[in-house]
């Protein structure tokens, strides 16, 4: 496995933004892609909101293992990390948010009442890496297209406040990765998830990580899915989904290129069910 790096000038630039402006906010909303809740845990992020209120959104939980979620939970819990599963497409305890953010503020705006400070809206940062649902999740809470979506990680370029209503603000940022991920399987899992993009690893090389893991995790809805009898060699595999997919080229030979991009299509889509790619006991 190779060392991938992405950290495009404008993440830096966003880093220091998001720290300059922790002082506006009340809270912090650390956004998790549920299917990989290390790898989209940003060091430099828990670095800068430490001395912050937090909240964990674990996003598209619809798409995670929930067993294995369910362990991440627990472990955040265990660091002080309140949690919360959601899904912004499905509406997955959406509604509990702002519940959520009055339990953990609780004390503090009590102080802020026996000190007579008149109320006033409770304003959030949304922070998390590219992709992981930040500007979905804002478009559901203000129930207007605030902020703009896609599956393509970089959507969002800069700072925004977004009015939830009268009492809750948000305030957007772009996703944010790190210059430099220690370990290659990290990278990995963020180039399956779509967080980094395709350009920068080969979708050959994220096919036969795909391959692995599912084969190591997931066998059965790998085989299910592509109708699959035997795993164990990752060339026939590739060439049995490529026949039963149709991706043929002239002289009825298989387009490799097309069946990485089919694995990874539906690896993205949920198509293999209930996927968690990042194991607790592997940290």
């Amino acid at each position: 496995m190779k060392q991938v790096q992405w950290f495009p000038g404008h993440m830096s630039k966003a880093l220091r933004e998001i720290k300059e402006s922790l002082k506006l906010v009340d809270i912090v909303f650390v956004l998790l892609d549920a299917r990989l809740p290390e790898s989209s845990m940003n060091p430099r992020i828990q670095e800068i909101v430490e001395t912050k209120p937090a909240l964990i959104l674990y996003t598209k939980s619809s798409m995670a293992d929930q067993k294995e979620l369910n362990k991440w939970l627990s472990y955040y819990a265990s660091q002080g990390l309140k949690g919360l599963k959601i899904d912004a497409i499905t509406g997955l305890n959406i509604s509990k948010i702002k519940e959520f953010t009055l339990e953990i503020l609780e004390e503090k705006l009590e102080r802020e009442r026996r000190r007579g400070i008149q109320a006033r809206a409770i304003r959030a940062m949304i922070i998390g890496i590219p992709n992981v649902g930040k500007s979905t999740l804002i478009n559901t809470l203000s129930k207007k297209k605030a902020a703009k979506t896609g599956n393509t990680p970089g959507i969002t370029k800069a700072q925004q406040w977004i009015k939830i209503s009268d009492d809750f603000e948000l305030l957007d940022t772009p996703g944010v990765l790190w210059p430099k991920f220690e370990d290659p399987t990290v990278g990995y899992h963020l180039a399956l998830s779509g967080a980094i993009k395709d350009a920068i690893l080969p979708n050959e090389e994220i096919a036969v990580f795909a391959h692995r893991f599912l084969s190591k995790y997931y066998p059965e809805a790998y085989k299910s899915r592509y109708d699959l009898d035997d795993l164990s060699d990752i060339a026939l595999t590739f060439e049995k989904i490529g026949r039963k997919r149709g991706t043929l080229m002239k002289g009825n030979l298989v387009n490799f290129d097309l069946v990485y991009d089919t694995i990874l299509k539906d690896l993205r889509d949920g198509a293999f069910g209930g996927i968690t790619f990042d194991r607790l006991e592997s940290i």
